[in-house]
């Protein structure tokens, strides 16, 4: 069904119908009543593209995602349902666009296609170029994560420097001495991913704060580098009694390896982080961990993002998540003897 077909129904020209539809010229209360009508009868929905013309808008918002060549964890995944759900409510299309390798035209081509009315970021570095070319388009976005100069950007982005000192200070308190933190991989930390190295600045300053002796390990996000790292760390470092983490989708590989050397949590190993909820109930026993709020976190970008396309130049605003550690059953004091199983 077209304008043409609505017009030769009405007894109109097709510019008459446009004008209706459009809204840019007066027509006569009868001649609009009848085209109504027609429009109402056919259930008569103007094309897309035609509407993002009329309004200047494309009821699109974009979603930059980690590169397609690496497999998004499971609280990456969940910023994108939040974002995609928060999105439809408010009647929008979330169009998913993946950054970095090879995919740098991908990104280029949000900026600069007159494809969205607005950007979400995931994933951010420290100094991350990604921001300063949104900066520079004008183009309304929001940050899942902060640079280190997050000053006139909006963002929402969760306390991992913070969080991380309260694991290692409830470690301390139930009198672990020694402690590790297990981060995410090398290669994100290298680039300057952001909780990564704030994560390691709160493990850092909450061990010297506690007198502690702390070891910090990068580890790629699947559960077999989450084995062979825990696997490498009880072996040189036998005196740790309990981890830090912020590496989720390593939990798997973690438990794996304790239990093959023997230690059961939390008799004779403890683990807590930072993580998202099901992954901490589904860690045995549950993890003891502060909550990422993903779907929060995503509604929130979305709001976030809608306030800066309806007032660009308003001031940006930001959220920064603090979620309690929720004790559960994966940490206890440390063993008083060696938890290593004789040979």
């Amino acid at each position: 069904m077209n304008i043409g077909e609505i017009a030769r129904r009405a007894g109109v020209s097709r510019s008459t119908v446009s004008y209706v539809l459009s809204g840019k010229r007066a027509v006569s209360e009868p001649t609009r009543q009848r085209i109504q009508a027609v429009i109402d009868e056919l259930d008569y929905r103007p094309n897309a593209n035609a509407r993002a013309l009329k309004e200047g808008r494309t009821r699109t918002l974009g979603l930059v995602i980690p590169p397609a060549s690496q497999r998004l964890t499971d609280m990456q995944l969940g910023f994108v349902a939040s974002v995609v759900e928060a999105a439809a409510r408010a009647d929008l299309d979330v169009l998913l666009s993946p950054s970095g390798g090879d995919h740098d035209r991908s990104f280029e081509r949000i900026v600069t296609g007159r494809r969205v009315d607005g950007v979400i970021l995931m994933e951010i570095r420290l100094e991350d170029d990604r921001v300063t070319r949104l900066r520079q388009s004008r183009l309304p976005f929001v940050t899942i994560g902060r640079t280190a100069e997050p000053t006139g950007t909006s963002w929402v982005d969760v306390d991992y420097e913070g969080l991380i000192a309260r694991c290692v200070h409830h470690l301390a308190d139930l009198g672990h001495r020694h402690v590790a933190l297990v981060n995410r991989s090398a290669e994100l930390v290298a680039a300057g991913y952001g909780p990564g190295h704030r994560a390691l600045a709160g493990f850092s300053h909450a061990v010297a704060e506690r007198g502690l002796t702390g070891v910090d390990l990068c580890c790629g996000d699947d559960a077999p580098a989450g084995e062979a790292a825990m696997s490498r760390l009880l072996t040189t470092r036998p005196e740790v009694t309990a981890v830090a983490t912020i590496n989720e989708a390593a939990l798997p590989g973690v438990q794996r390896a304790l239990q093959a050397e023997g230690r059961l949590v939390p008799r004779d190993f403890s683990v807590v982080g930072v993580a998202a909820a099901h992954w901490a109930e589904d860690f045995r026993p549950p993890l003891t961990a502060a909550d990422v709020p993903t779907l929060e976190m995503g509604a929130e970008a979305v709001a976030l993002l809608l306030e800066r396309i309806a007032a660009p130049t308003a001031a940006p605003r930001h959220h920064l998540y603090h979620p309690p550690v929720s004790l559960r059953a994966s940490t206890a004091p440390p063993p008083t003897s060696d938890p290593r199983p004789q040979r």
